[in-house]
């Protein structure tokens, strides 16, 4: 059985994988399930700044309560 805290784990996992293929298909990079060894350096770092700018506006949104 899963503890509360391993459940937040694998929901925030989960989250974040959802974001990183939402924001690949935004800035159409074709991000496969598995590898992706095979994409430009450049690309991967778009992806994972675009993550870091919504995660700093989410805390900011909540922060300010807004939803």
């Amino acid at each position: 059985m899963a503890t509360q805290s391993s459940q937040s784990s694998y929901k925030n996992k989960d989250m974040l994988n959802n974001m990183k293929y939402e924001v690949a298909n935004q800035i159409g990079v074709n991000l496969k399930q598995g590898y992706n060894g095979d994409i430009t350096a450049k690309n991967a770092g778009q992806i994972g700044g675009q993550m870091v700018k919504r995660m700093i506006e989410q805390v900011e949104r909540s922060m300010s309560g807004q939803s």
